[in-house]
C-alpha cells in the first residue's frame, strides 16, 4: 500500500475506536497529539524506505532516512513484524510519558492512537502481493489470502480506485452514522 492510503486505513481506524470506546478523559490536546500519532503510527512500518513521509516530516530527516533504510537491510522486515511491533510497543511505553505532560495529555489515548496506525498499517500490507514478513525473523511472508497472486499490488489499479475510495467512504458513513457519539465527544473537547 501506499503512504496515502496507509494514512487513510489508519485514520479510519482510529475514529472507529473513538466511536467505539469513547474516552471520558479526552481533551483537545490528546484528541490532536493522537492524531499526529496515528498519522506517525502508520508510517512507522515503512521506516526502512528513504521516500517515507516520515523522514519528511524531521528536521534533516531524508538525510537521516537515507542512513536509516541501511539499518534496516531491505524493506518489510522487522518493520513489518509482531517482534517489531512489540518493541515498538515497549518504546512508547518507556517515552511517551517522558515526552508528554499526564495533566494535559492523557498517554494511554496516545499510545492506543499510534498503535492503531501501526497494525493498520501491517493488515493493509498483508493483502498486497508482497505479504508480510510477520513471524520475521523467520523468512516466510503471511498474506490474505493465502495465495499471492490473488492479492492486490501495491500501488495499482485497486488500490487507488477501490481500497482508498471505500476508505472515505467508510469514514464519511461511520461519521453520519454516529453523529451523537461524535457530538458527545466534540463536546467533552470544550472543557
Amino acid at each position: 500500500m501506499t503512504g496515502r492510503t496507509h494514512d487513510l486505513i489508519g485514520f479510519a481506524a482510529f475514529l472507529t475506536a473513538g466511536v467505539l470506546v469513547p474516552s471520558l478523559s479526552l481533551n483537545i490536546e490528546t484528541l490532536a497529539v493522537s492524531v499526529v500519532g496515528n498519522v506517525v503510527g502508520s508510517l512507522i512500518p515503512d521506516v526502512d524506505q528513504a521516500t517515507n513521509k516520515l523522514w519528511d516530516m524531521l528536521p534533516v530527516g531524508n538525510i537521516v532516512g537515507k542512513f536509516g533504510r541501511k539499518a534496516f537491510y531491505k524493506h518489510r522486515t522487522i518493520t513489518h513484524s509482531l517482534l517489531g511491533g512489540f518493541l515498538l510497543f515497549k518504546f512508547l511505553v518507556f517515552i511517551i510519558p517522558k515526552i508528554f505532560n499526564p495533566n494535559y495529555i492523557n498517554p494511554q489515548i496516545v499510545l492506543v492512537s499510534i498503535m492503531i496506525g501501526f497494525v493498520m498499517h501491517l493488515i493493509a500490507d498483508s493483502i498486497t502481493r508482497e505479504g508480510l514478513p510477520l513471524f520475521f525473523p523467520l523468512k516466510f511472508k503471511i498474506g490474505f489470502p493465502p495465495i499471492a497472486a490473488l492479492r492486490i499490488p501495491t500501488g495499482g489499479i485497486i488500490e487507488h480506485f477501490i481500497v482508498f475510495p471505500s476508505t472515505a467512504i467508510y469514514i464519511v458513513w461511520l461519521l453520519i452514522n454516529n453523529k451523537e457519539k461524535v457530538l458527545t465527544i466534540a463536546k467533552l473537547l470544550h472543557k
